[in-house]
C-alpha cells in the first residue's frame, strides 16, 4: 500500500505513516543506499526487521526526499545525518510511523493491539493509572498508556527512565482521537507534556511534539 499519511499535525511537526505490503526487492530497489547502509541491512538476520528498516527509509524519502540518511546514537536513538530535523520512528506489524520537526523535540509510538497487554501492564502502569483504566475500553486504554509512555521515553532521549515510576499519565477517557497529559519526573527530567493520540483500525498511535 505504501504511504498512508503525510501531514503537518501542528506547525513545523510532520507526521508520516506507511503500510507495508511490498516485498524486500520492491522496497530495496526504490532506495539509493550507500555502502554503510547496505552493510547494516545485511547484518539483520530477521526478514521482518529488514522490511522495517527499508520501510522507514522509504517513508522518510516520501516525507523529505532521498538525500537524508538515518543514523543511531549509542542509545539507539535515531538522528539524521544533515541535522535538519529531529526524528522519531516507530514500527508495529505492517505499519511504520515517523515524526519530524526542525524546531521541536519529537516522540511517537505505534502499536498493533493484538497482544494481551493487560498481563504486562503491572510493569508500566502505576496503581493510580491502573485504577483509571475504563473497563469497557480496557485493552485500548492500556495500549494508549503504553504508547504515551514510550513516546515520552523517546522524546526525553531514552534517558534512565522507569516507565512505571518516572512517567506519570493523567487520567483520560479514551476516544478515537484526543489528548493525553503526561509528566516525566526523575533525577534528570522534570517536565510536563501534552500528547496527541488516534486510532487507526487495530493500531493505537500516540505522538508528542514539544
Amino acid at each position: 500500500m505504501g504511504l498512508l499519511l503525510k501531514e503537518y499535525v501542528k506547525p513545523q511537526c510532520l507526521l508520516g505513516m506507511w503500510e507495508t505490503d511490498e516485498d524486500f526487492i520492491t522496497l530495496y530497489s526504490g532506495l539509493n543506499l550507500d555502502e554503510e547502509e547496505i552493510s547494516m541491512l545485511n547484518s539483520f538476520g530477521n526478514y521482518s526487521r529488514k522490511l522495517e528498516w527499508l520501510t522507514a527509509r522509504s517513508l522518510l524519502n516520501e516525507m523529505v526526499g532521498n538525500d537524508v540518511r538515518i543514523h543511531y546514537n549509542g542509545k539507539r536513538k535515531p538522528f539524521l545525518d544533515d541535522g535538519r530535523y529531529n526524528i522519531s520512528i516507530s514500527h508495529s506489524n505492517r505499519l511504520t510511523a515517523i515524526l519530524l520537526s526542525e524546531v521541536h523535540r519529537v516522540g511517537i509510538d505505534i502499536e498493533n493491539m493484538s497482544g494481551e497487554i493487560t498481563i504486562l501492564s503491572e510493569k508500566f502502569l502505576s496503581d493510580e493509572e491502573k485504577a483509571a483504566v475504563k473497563e469497557e475500553m480496557g485493552k485500548y486504554h492500556i495500549y494508549l498508556y503504553w504508547c504515551a509512555k514510550e513516546a515520552l521515553y523517546k522524546i526525553c532521549d531514552k534517558q534512565d527512565i522507569n516507565f512505571r515510576k518516572d512517567i506519570l499519565i493523567e487520567p483520560f477517557v479514551p476516544r478515537n482521537h484526543g489528548n493525553i497529559t503526561g509528566r516525566v519526573l526523575n533525577r534528570s527530567v522534570n517536565e510536563k507534556f501534552r500528547l496527541e493520540y488516534f486510532r487507526y483500525g487495530n493500531y493505537s498511535i500516540v505522538w508528542c511534539c514539544k
